[in-house]
């Protein structure tokens, strides 16, 4: 059968959407009876009434998380035991690619094209390299000499809690999920309200693959009431977030006023992309394009400052527009899509009065607009302004959304420090065949990982995280494996 919309679009009419919390290996209502919309934005349809977890559901998802801690049958396991439970569950979220691709697709509107192709492919991917690398962790044998032995462990923390964001649901859930639970660790997750879906089919087949009871808990709700909990319950030994820098500061003030958890904030960026007269144009204006534009601009570390050489930037601009105005909205179930919805209309608002202010403060070059397809006034133009100052809302503010502001330098000295010039240091770009300069300007640049004729550089084998403002601690390889879990000097006189 040829897999075109109308083949998604029935796949995923047949879908049955999971809509209770995960707890104690089965699905439970919330303790309160209540229920909140999870909704389609690409047709303002309601998907399902969700649970709505709040304190008591937290609590009850730790107390079992705890218990299946306490009783060893996770963490008590061997790795090699571990290892073979995660890489059946990797297996299972390749065995079910299609469903978990249309389950995000429809909670917030992300192109089939790149859940199918990229988004689950690499959370199963991911899943499998840190199941892998688990028993490839050696402890330590310390010199201390004499009639003296001392091993440093690395061991589990106890309850590790997850909190995620909407716009790569399965993706960051499993970023965190995989080392926490490779190491030994219990994990309740409190999904983003906006995209709850994936979460519970996730957990769902987790236990299909022998994850203990309590071992994973999915509790979902809103971010003020089960994710504040969450950050406050005394009995969470560490708390990993990727989101807004304003929330990941809730979160480390949560940690204080309870039991002084561990905190690591994935947070916000504003990522710039500096391309020398030297470089490649062609490349450079197709990868940052992509760097903008893809998944509408909702990327923590999209490269939403373009900063250009004067002598090049009104062929980088053309060779911007260009691309820009070749993204045209469409249904986020045609295989054809490249643009889709915000994941909120409220988002799509807000983005949209980033963009007004924008008209106030540079020249708009294209885009712009805020657009209604079919039943959804969701999608925004691809948007690009330029002759921006460095003090304007749009230059300083992540927007999170598919709009990038140019700005142009003179010589290294001043990229380098309009690069800097922001609260944010997450990711960068360099674009120059002078691999000296290359190098040179990735030494100086404050972000946590710098492309070097690419954007977005990112494999499993690499660390991601940021700097200043965007967060501490890493994502992704065995660096990721540090945020949960605990050294142990164990001494031993002989």
């Amino acid at each position: 059968m040829t897999k075109n919309t109308e083949f998604y679009t029935k796949r995923a009419a047949e879908l049955s959407l999971r809509n209770d919390c995960w707890i104690d290996g089965r699905f439970v209502p919330a303790l309160s009876g209540q229920r909140f919309e999870t909704v389609n934005p690409a047709t303002g349809a309601v998907l399902a009434q969700v649970a709505r977890g709040d304190a008591g559901d937290i609590d009850r998802a730790v107390v079992s998380g705890r218990g299946a801690f306490e009783s060893a049958v996770w963490s008590g396991l061997t790795p090699a035991e571990r290892k073979a439970v995660l890489l059946r569950w990797a297996q299972l979220v390749r065995d079910n690619l299609e469903e978990l691709a249309l389950l995000d697709t429809l909670d917030v509107g992300k192109p089939i094209s790149d859940t199918l192709t990229i988004d689950v492919p690499g959370a199963a991917a991911i899943l499998q390299w840190h199941a892998e690398a688990i028993d490839k962790l050696y402890d330590e044998i310390a010199p201390t000499g004499g009639r003296d032995l001392a091993m440093v462990r690395r061991v589990p923390l106890g309850v590790v809690g997850v909190v995620v964001p909407w716009n790569f649901p399965l993706d960051l859930a499993i970023w965190k999920i995989a080392p926490a639970l490779a190491v030994g660790n219990s994990v309740v997750l409190k999904p983003a309200e906006q995209s709850p879906l994936s979460a519970l089919r996730l957990a769902e087949l987790g236990s299909e693959a022998g994850l203990p009871a309590g071992v994973l808990n999915v509790v979902t709700g809103f971010g003020h009431e089960a994710g504040r909990a969450l950050g406050l319950h005394p009995d969470v030994d560490c708390l990993a977030f990727t989101g807004s820098t304003e929330i990941g500061k809730l979160f480390q003030g949560y940690a204080g006023e309870s039991n002084m958890k561990q905190v690591w904030p994935e947070t916000g960026g504003k990522s710039p992309c500096l391309v020398f007269p030297d470089a490649d144009l062609e490349a450079a204006a197709d990868k940052a394009a992509w760097g903008i534009f893809f998944n509408q601009g909702q990327v923590c570390s999209a490269n939403s400052r373009l900063l250009v050489h004067e002598s090049i930037a009104q062929d980088m601009i053309g060779r911007l527009k260009a691309r820009a105005e070749a993204l045209v909205p469409g249904n986020p179930l045609d295989p054809s899509t490249r643009l889709g919805p915000m994941a909120t209309v409220e988002h799509a608002d807000r983005v949209a009065g980033f963009i007004e202010a924008g008209r106030q403060s540079g020249t708009l070059v294209t885009g712009g607009g805020q657009l209604t397809h079919g039943a959804s006034r969701a999608y925004i133009q691809p948007t690009i302004f330029a002759d921006v100052a460095s003090d304007a809302t749009i230059v300083r503010e992540e927007i999170f959304g598919p709009v990038l502001v140019v700005q142009t330098f003179r010589d290294e000295d001043e990229a380098v420090a309009l690069a800097n010039d922001t609260p944010y240091g997450l990711a960068a770009s360099v674009w120059t065949r002078d691999i000296t300069r290359a190098l040179s300007v990735s030494d100086r640049l404050n972000a946590g990982t710098v492309s070097i004729n690419t954007v977005d550089a990112l494999s499993p084998m690499t660390p991601f995280g940021g700097m200043k403002q965007s967060g501490f601690g890493r994502d992704l390889s065995l660096h990721s494996f540090d945020k949960y879990s605990a050294l142990k000097t164990v001494w031993i006189k002989y």
